[in-house]
């Protein structure tokens, strides 16, 4: 029987000679037996002559008597002969006696079962803990190709439908979905919850939870609806995000000259969730970490991250949601408009969070990640589900990003407005690919979009641009940049942008060629001449608006080595060369010590956003540092202690009345370093608040902001005969219900330096004290800890593939624990492994892995043949300042 569909098996895409039109589904699940049954009615418009109907299933037990077909016009009822579902294709073939009659008809599906599973995808069960008791939540989590584990659909983001849902749930609970509630039936025990229709909309934004909760509430000026639902006795967490979520309703409705278009918005934190959020349809889903702040225990990351998280969900109302994708090929315009957006609505409401400089953050993941020859491009050709999920990363999400902000500074953001607004517009409740966006773009700005653009989504990777100065003219070149220093093929339209001495004149244009001259005179009204002031800096790539990165010669380095010193330059600016300097140096195309003597000049930064990339750098530094020659690690560690010294001393542990937002971010990432780095004035400090924090939970002596650095301080100390500090952790650990302080606490475990305790907190991620979608955060360990990590890897993958191989969170097993490594060995070694075990879920991951090895060790490598390095480390870490 299976050759008689073969046709249908093992394609990208369904066929399309039935398009749905509505559903009109019916779901009961059961929270003790965790198993759901269900019917559906789906209004199909049947558009090619067809006896077989071929739809999504997963995972999902249908009764063949209960599929029948009836035409609009013609009473009679046709049964299915032939039913048969194909799990590995995830597709439901449908059989007919005779050909279907063109036009409207409606397909019944009147009977189907399947398990609310624990795999936080499809229609999945999370624990919680009511009055001493545990008990299951349903929940739906759809994106990207999972409502077929819930009911049998056309689960494809083209294949826009209405939706009327109904629920039967026990009566004592919420059930919440997309719209809101029309009719509810109390019967006994149970309860049938009926929903007003949807919207026309994708499969994937289809939502449900059925639950115990509370919540809170506000309206939009327009009349909106909007609660934030939250575990009973936590509602006042939710808050902080409900005043955020009301304001940015009305923000984007400005922005996209289009009001949100649900009558009501309900945002829930969910105990287990796999993601981050997720925008459904009027029915947002978060993690509780996205979602919830806590006045006391939170921190100012905590904070800021639920206010972008919300930002960017919101976002998708329209971006998405009432425009969508036409297929995962363009997940990018979904998530890295979300992205860009989001800071946006953040920098509107939090303009002190100086936002779009902590954006230089998502360019910088972005271009690391699309630095590696196994990146892809922005537009990525999908050919089966299992490969959507290694898809939602950096690429999509951060490149995205970035070159909507590239593209917006070359537009101006008048004429992007305008262009997103007509965009929203013409393709409302329909779906659209790139193209139709250059198209507005290109429409409303009279530049060529498309031209430009193409470049940046249909390639991956990005160029290094090299400027030099002769006779008086900048001389230009392109290519593409590649972490390991190998040559790459590709070329882009550039977008230059550039100033000299100053901020006050600006020049660009676009750099089309392999290389291009300009005569400085023409550019700028006067010669630049090699011998001119270190005044008259050329700063390329103004503001990091571009996605690419800048290698200055000689004569020009110097100069913008002297602009950071006399902090002539923007902070954008300043992370901007530190950024790229790291990176060339990482591709052998910077001795490290350039990039360290470079370093010295942010002694004195005052940025957030600038530090943090320090911060960051100096880490990766260390690591590779101690894998060339672990004889230099001492005057590293000096330097790199002298060179947080003043930013340490000026924020201090204790936060200070009325500080900032960024500084307050800064002290738990600077603290945690200085840890790392074994200062002892922070380690000493660290374990006198620890103790005081054991004695008295609620002690000043502990802010959030604080805490994650002194856990990284405490494991620091901690070995096999001296664990106290890892026992009283764990105990802190199991007695807190934050989520964001157990995060911040498993964060932290690894730190330790000793093997038997890397083991054992390995070890820990396993049980069930550890929610699933937590153990990621665990993986970080310190470089000692590092073999170990790849043993218990190699030792529990069995069961970490059965239990997380069905989401997108195994790649973060793999990425997190072959990454650090810095050997050829270590490369066959992990090739090995993974010969027999590799699946498409995991194959991009994997590869991306590996070829980090490789430029490590490759760094490692050009580290051993510096000979300067060690001089150079001994002159920076006893250098007085």
């Amino acid at each position: 029987m299976a050759n008689k569909y073969e046709e249908f098996r093992c394609k990208a895409r369904l066929p399309t000679f039935a398009i749905p039109k509505r559903y009109d589904l019916y779901l009961k699940p059961d929270l003790h037996t965790c198993k759901f049954s269900g019917r559906v009615h789906i209004s199909l418009d049947i558009v090619q002559e067809t006896k077989i109907i071929v739809l999504n299933a997963a995972d999902l037990s249908v009764d063949p008597k209960s599929v029948h077909f009836q035409s609009k016009d013609d009473d009679d009822d046709v049964e299915a002969v032939e039913v048969e579902l194909f799990e590995d294709d995830e597709i439901l073939v449908l059989e007919f006696a005779k050909t279907l009659p063109l036009g409207l008809g409606i397909l019944s599906i009147s009977s189907f079962q399947g398990t609310l599973n624990d795999q936080m995808k499809g229609f999945y069960r999370s624990k919680y803990e009511h009055n001493g008791e545990m008990k299951n939540m349903a929940v739906t989590q759809f994106e990207p190709a999972d409502a077929r584990r819930c009911f049998p659909c056309w689960d494809e983001p083209a294949c826009k439908a209405t939706f009327k849902i109904t629920l039967e749930v026990p009566s004592d609970l919420v059930a919440l979905s997309n719209m809101p509630v029309v009719d509810e039936k109390v019967n006994g025990d149970l309860k049938i919850v009926s929903y007003q229709e949807s919207p026309i909309m994708s499969t994937y934004l289809v939502a449900a939870v059925v639950g115990l909760f509370d919540y809170v509430e506000d309206h939009t000026p327009d009349g909106i609806k909007v609660r934030v639902y939250c575990q009973v006795g936590k509602a006042d967490q939710g808050k902080f995000a409900l005043d955020v979520a009301v304001k940015t309703l009305g923000l984007y409705k400005e922005y996209f000259a289009t009001p949100y278009s649900l009558p009501k918005l309900d945002m829930i934190a969910i105990p287990d969730f796999a993601a981050g959020a997720m925008e459904n349809y009027g029915l947002v889903t978060y993690r509780e970490t996205a979602l919830l702040y806590d006045d006391k225990h939170s921190a100012a990351a905590n904070k800021q991250r639920v206010a972008t998280v919300v930002a960017h969900e919101l976002a998708h109302q329209w971006f998405g949601n009432l425009v969508t994708m036409e297929w995962w090929t363009h997940l990018w315009l979904n998530e890295g408009f979300a992205t860009w957006v989001s800071y946006l609505a953040a920098d509107g409401l939090f303009p002190e969070w100086k936002i779009w400089t902590q954006f230089l953050d998502e360019s910088t993941e972005g271009l690391r990640l699309d630095g590696l020859s196994e990146s892809h491009p922005i537009e990525v050709d999908i050919n089966h589900a299992r490969e959507i999920d290694e898809i939602f990363d950096a690429i999509s999400y951060r490149k995205g990003a970035s070159v909507i902000r590239m593209l917006q500074s070359y537009l101006g953001a008048d004429v992007f407005q305008r262009a997103l607004a007509k965009y929203i517009k013409k393709h409302a409740c329909s779906n659209a690919k790139t193209e139709d966006l250059w198209a507005v773009l290109e429409e409303e700005s009279n530049q060529p979009v498309n031209k430009l653009m193409n470049s940046w989504t249909k390639q991956m990777g990005y160029p290094v641009v090299s400027v030099s100065l002769k006779d008086n003219k900048l001389e230009f070149e392109q290519r593409q940049f590649l972490s390991s220093g190998s040559p790459g093929e590709g070329q882009w339209v550039v977008p230059i942008t550039l100033c000299r001495g100053s901020y006050e004149v600006q020049k660009s244009f676009l750099l089309e060629a392999r290389s291009q001259t300009v005569d400085t005179a023409v550019l700028f009204g006067s010669s630049v001449s090699d011998n001119e002031s270190p005044r008259s800096w050329i700063k390329i790539n103004v503001d990091g608006a571009g996605f690419y990165r800048v290698k200055y010669d000689d004569h020009l380095s110097g100069k913008i080595r002297y602009a950071i010193e006399s902090k002539s330059l923007s902070a954008m600016d300043r992370y901007g060369i530190l950024d790229d300097s790291f990176a060339l140096s990482m591709a052998g195309q910077l001795p490290l010590s350039s990039l360290l003597t470079l370093m010295g000049a942010y002694r004195e930064e005052p940025e957030y956003t600038v530090l943090s990339n320090l911060i960051t750098i100096s880490s990766k530094v260390a690591r590779v540092v101690a894998d060339a020659d672990s004889t230099l690690l001492d005057n590293l560690k000096i330097y790199f202690i002298n060179l947080f010294q003043n930013s340490a001393e000026r924020i201090g542990f204790d936060p200070k009345l009325g500080e900032s937002h960024l500084d307050a971010l800064l002290r738990g990432e600077l603290f945690a370093t200085l840890a790392v780095f074994g200062h002892e004035e922070t380690l000493e400090e660290a374990s006198k608040r620890f103790q005081a924090y054991l004695e008295d939970r609620n002690t000043h002596l502990l802010p959030p902001d604080i805490r994650r650095a002194v856990y990284v301080a405490v494991m620091k100390k901690v070995t096999s005969t001296n664990r106290s500090g890892f026992d009283s952790l764990l105990k802190v650990y199991r007695e807190t219900d934050l989520s964001q302080e157990k995060t911040r606490i498993l964060g932290a475990l690894g730190s330790c330096s000793d093997p038997d305790i890397i083991l054992e907190v390995l070890n820990f991620l396993l049980t069930p004290e550890v929610r699933s979608q937590d153990v990621v955060f665990g993986l970080a360990v310190s470089r000692e800890g590092r073999e170990v990590a790849w043993n218990w890897l190699k030792n529990n993958w069995e069961h970490i593939s059965n239990t997380w191989g069905r989401g997108f969170l195994i790649t973060r097993f793999v990425s997190a624990v072959v990454s650090p490594f810095s050997s050829y060995e270590k490369v066959k070694e992990v090739e090995e492994f993974f010969a027999s075990r590799a699946k498409p879920s995991i194959a991009r991951t994997l590869k991306q892995s590996i070829e980090r090895v490789q430029i490590n060790a490759k760094w490692v490598e050009t580290c051993q043949n510096e000979k300067s390095l060690a001089d150079c480390l001994q002159e920076l870490a006893y250098r007085k300042y």
